[in-house]
C-alpha cells in the first residue's frame, strides 16, 4: 500500500449547538475563495448537515464512522479524497468525546488533528480552560481553536491571551445571518433563500490566522486496496427512489452502493404527485420531513394509487422512517392535525415534542449485519406485529421494530447500505 498526504482537520466542540456546521461551512467557503480544493466529511450518521456542507464545498459529503461505515472503508474514502483535494474538513458529531465511537476516536484512529469550535458569546478567558480540557481528557492532537460568536476585536484578544500553548486559529463574529434550524436539525438547503450569499457572508466574517493554518502538518493515509468487491446482485433491476423535500434523507453512499450492485436508479417526487415510475422493479422511500408536507401528501392521489398498485403487484418496497410514515393510515402533525396517508400499514403516526429515539442500530439478516441508525420525533401506533427488531449499538438492547407486509419492509431504522451490500440487495428483491 502507498501513502497519500493532505491537510486534514476534524472540527469538533464541547457539545452540539456550538456552531460546528456553520464554522465548517464558513471555513470551506473561505478556503475555496483562496483557491483551495476542499472536501468535507461528516462524522457519524447524518443527512441534513452533509447537504448543507455539500453546498458549501461543491462536492458530495460522505459519512465517516468507525462502527457504521467501518475503519477500512473510512480510510479508503479519506485516502481517495487526499488524492483529489488540498484540504479535508471532517465535521464531528455532538461533543468531541460523546458517543462510542466518538469524534475523538475517529481523529485518533487516523492521526487527524482536531480544531475545536467554542462558543465564546458568554465567556472570554474560560475558552482557554475548555480548550485545555478538550485536549487533555482524551488526549487528542488539538491543533487549535476557532472562537465562535465573538463580539469584538477586544473580545477576541481576551480569548487569544488565555489560550496558553493552544493556537487561536480563528474567530467568527456573532452572525448577522445564520443557518436556520428545526426539530431534526438544519433546514434543508433548498428551502433557504440566497443560501450561497449566506455562506459567502459567513466566510467573510470568519477570521483565520493563515500563518498558523498554513503551518498545520499534513496527515498521511495508507491507500486501501483490498476492500471486498460489491457483487452485481441487482444487475438489470431498476429502483425507483422518492426524492424531494419530504423524502430527502439519503446517504450518498447508499446511492453509490445500489449502483455498485448493478441497479439503475430513477427518481420521482410524491410531493409533485408523481406516480411510481413504470419501469421500476422496486421502490425505496427514504426518510425526510413528511410531517411538514402532510397536507400535500394526503392529496397526492396519483402517488398514493401508484404505491398501492406497486404493493398489490408484490413489488419490493423499502420504507425508512419518513418513508414508513407516509405509508401508514394517517399522520398527525405538530399542530395536532390528522392527515390521511397511503394506508399500506395499519396504524397511525403521531408527531411529538420530545425525541423518540436516537443512535446507532443494526439489523440482523441472513446475509449478516446491516448497520445504520435511528432518529425521530414521532411514534407509530399499530396493531402490526414486528417481523424482527434492530439491536442498539450502545447497549445491545432491542431497537426499532421491522414491519413486513407482503414485499413491503418498513421501519424507523435508516440502513447504511454499504455496511452490507448483500443484505441491501435482498431488500430490493422479491421474497421467495
Amino acid at each position: 500500500m502507498s501513502a497519500v498526504s493532505c491537510k486534514v482537520v476534524l472540527i469538533s466542540a464541547i457539545a452540539s449547538g456550538q456552531g460546528k456546521t456553520t464554522t465548517t461551512a464558513a471555513l470551506a467557503r473561505k478556503l475555496i475563495k483562496l483557491g483551495q480544493k476542499v472536501r468535507i466529511f461528516k462524522t457519524g450518521p447524518d443527512f441534513i448537515d452533509p447537504m448543507m456542507l455539500e453546498r458549501a464545498c461543491g462536492a458530495p459529503v460522505h459519512s465517516l464512522d468507525l462502527w457504521m461505515v467501518g475503519q477500512p472503508a473510512s480510510q479508503a474514502m479519506l485516502a481517495q479524497a487526499a488524492l483529489e483535494a488540498d484540504v479535508i474538513l471532517i465535521e464531528g458529531v455532538m461533543g468531541l468525546y460523546d458517543g462510542n465511537p466518538s469524534s475523538a476516536d475517529l481523529a485518533n484512529a487516523f492521526g487527524v488533528p482536531v480544531l475545536a469550535v467554542l462558543d465564546a458569546s458568554a465567556m472570554a478567558q474560560t475558552v482557554g480552560a475548555l480548550a485545555l480540557g478538550l485536549r487533555d481528557f482524551g488526549p487528542v492532537h488539538l491543533a487549535g481553536v476557532i472562537a465562535n460568536r465573538i463580539a469584538s476585536a477586544g473580545h477576541a484578544k481576551m480569548v487569544a491571551d488565555a489560550m496558553r500553548d493552544i493556537p487561536l486559529l480563528g474567530s467568527l463574529l456573532r452572525q448577522s445571518v445564520t443557518l436556520p434550524e428545526r426539530h431534526l436539525g438544519l433546514v434543508l438547503p433548498q428551502e433557504v433563500g440566497q443560501l450561497d450569499a449566506i455562506l459567502d457572508q459567513l466566510a467573510d466574517e470568519l477570521s483565520i490566522d493563515m500563518e498558523a493554518w498554513n503551518s498545520l502538518p499534513a496527515t498521511h493515509f495508507e491507500q486501501v486496496k483490498n476492500l471486498p468487491a460489491t457483487p452485481s446482485l441487482l444487475q438489470g433491476k431498476t429502483i425507483a427512489i422518492a426524492r424531494d423535500a419530504a423524502f430527502a434523507f439519503i446517504y450518498p453512499a447508499n446511492l453509490d452502493c445500489l449502483r455498485d450492485l448493478g441497479a439503475e436508479l430513477v427518481f420521482f417526487s410524491p410531493l409533485n404527485n408523481d406516480a411510481v415510475p413504470s419501469q421500476a422493479d422496486a421502490v425505496y422511500l427514504p426518510g425526510g420531513y413528511p410531517e411538514l408536507h402532510a397536507q400535500t401528501l394526503s392529496s397526492a392521489t396519483l402517488w398514493q394509487a401508484s404505491i398501492r398498485a406497486a404493493h398489490a403487484a408484490d413489488m419490493p418496497i423499502l420504507a425508512e422512517c419518513g418513508g414508513m410514515m407516509a405509508l401508514t393510515e394517517s399522520l398527525t402533525d405538530q399542530k395536532n392535525v390528522r392527515w390521511n396517508m397511503a394506508g399500506l400499514l395499519d396504524g397511525q403516526v403521531i408527531m411529538q415534542q420530545r425525541l423518540a429515539a436516537l443512535g446507532g442500530q443494526a439489523l440482523t439478516t441472513k446475509q449478516g449485519e446491516l448497520r445504520g441508525h435511528t432518529f425521530h420525533y414521532s411514534r407509530f401506533e399499530t396493531s402490526l406485529k414486528p417481523l424482527s427488531r434492530t439491536i442498539k449499538h450502545a447497549n445491545k438492547e432491542a431497537g426499532e421494530a421491522i414491519y413486513q407486509v407482503g414485499n413491503l419492509q418498513a421501519s424507523y431504522f435508516h440502513a447504511y447500505f454499504a455496511s452490507n451490500p448483500a443484505a441491501t440487495a435482498a431488500l430490493f428483491l422479491k421474497k421467495p
